[in-house]
């Protein structure tokens, strides 16, 4: 390998395709579902045991998440008490379900009221079809770590089956996941639903592609930066044997785990950059992970050796320069106010 590996396999950008993308998104469930834990979770980096001091949401809490550069998503937490949902469903209602894109309703698996749990959400999908009738539309059914293993599975399944017969219109592109707080499932349920939002996704892949072939990689991976949610991987036939078919949840949890460590002992934020590469070396291979452009990282799986590492770490850096096109957008909206802003 050596730098003009990736420059030969890669195009030129096509910057007509990278297209700013706004995407409002509705977090709603009811009062004590943990809309607001997993959201600080997953954006604002904290761990499981730290959402424990968190209130009650109070009606709308307004958060502009950029997300990869040409992303934005407006996400409003909706308090879940009675009276605020009355209100989203009456006098706020063109308000709060006008140009939705994404609506996530949280349900409680412990909850003793599922039966009106259902009937809200009916009166909230009916909001939205009425409002929004081209939003994507996601159901976590959330605390599962509170249901014995045995009959998890079981259980979402039965509960999963109800939320489609609510989900009028819907029913048919309405996806659910089982969620906790306490692993892998909320990386993986997010991760999903980003995952369908972000804009480009074409010539991410192709880009990712052309860097794998260039590195030999058995996988790579595409982070983003702060939530270090899953963006874009591409594996190889080796890759593909790994028995690990939530690796990726839980390098993000791993990962997120680590910087919330090091943002402890060195007295910085957790959103601050504590690391910019980092490297794990065996005998049977070599990982790698490199902050690639402003709003990601790249992880890489190798065959073993100096001289791979050392020729990855030259390819990573020429194809660099293509990737940080794709943030181009991102960068001016973070001149014009953009970026994390509660």
């Amino acid at each position: 390998m050596d730098r003009s590996r990736f420059e030969e396999h890669v195009n030129p950008m096509d910057a007509s395709k990278l297209k700013t993308q706004k995407q409002k998104v509705l977090l709603m469930g009811k009062s004590g579902s943990g809309k607001s834990s997993m959201r600080n979770i997953i954006f604002s980096n904290y761990v499981a045991k730290d959402v424990r001091r968190l209130g009650a949401t109070i009606d709308v809490e307004h958060s502009r998440v950029k997300f990869l550069g040409n992303l934005i998503l407006n996400l409003w937490d909706c308090g879940g008490q009675d009276a605020f949902t009355e209100n989203y469903l009456t006098t706020q209602k063109s308000y709060v379900f006008s140009e939705v894109g994404v609506l996530i309703y949280v349900f409680d698996i412990e909850s003793r009221e599922f039966e009106q749990d259902l009937t809200t959400y009916n009166a909230v999908i009916k909001a939205l079809e009425e409002y929004s009738p081209r939003a994507h539309v996601f159901c976590l059914v959330h605390k599962m770590d509170l249901v014995q293993m045995d009959f998890r599975e079981s259980l979402f399944e039965e509960r999963e089956a109800a939320i489609k017969g609510k989900s009028g219109r819907f029913a048919r592109v309405v996806i659910s996941y089982p969620t906790t707080i306490w692993d892998q499932s909320l990386y993986k349920a997010w991760g999903n639903i980003v995952h369908s939002l972000i804009p480009n996704l074409d010539v991410i892949e192709n880009y990712l592609g052309q860097l794998a072939e260039a590195i030999e990689a058995e996988e790579v991976i595409l982070f983003e930066r702060t939530t270090f949610l899953t963006v874009m991987s591409v594996t190889s036939k080796i890759g593909e044997q790994n028995p690990y078919i939530d690796r990726h949840e839980r390098l993000s949890n791993i990962i997120k785990t680590f910087k919330h460590s090091l943002a402890i002992f060195t007295s910085s934020s957790t959103s601050s950059h504590q690391f910019h590469d980092f490297h794990i070396q065996t005998p049977r291979f070599n990982v790698i992970i490199d902050k690639f452009t402003n709003n990601t990282f790249v992880l890489a799986v190798l065959p073993p050796g100096d001289a791979e590492l050392n020729c990855t770490r030259i390819n990573i850096a020429t194809a660099r320069d293509e990737f940080m096109k794709l943030d181009t957008t991102g960068d001016r909206s973070r001149r014009e106010g953009g970026g994390y802003a509660q």
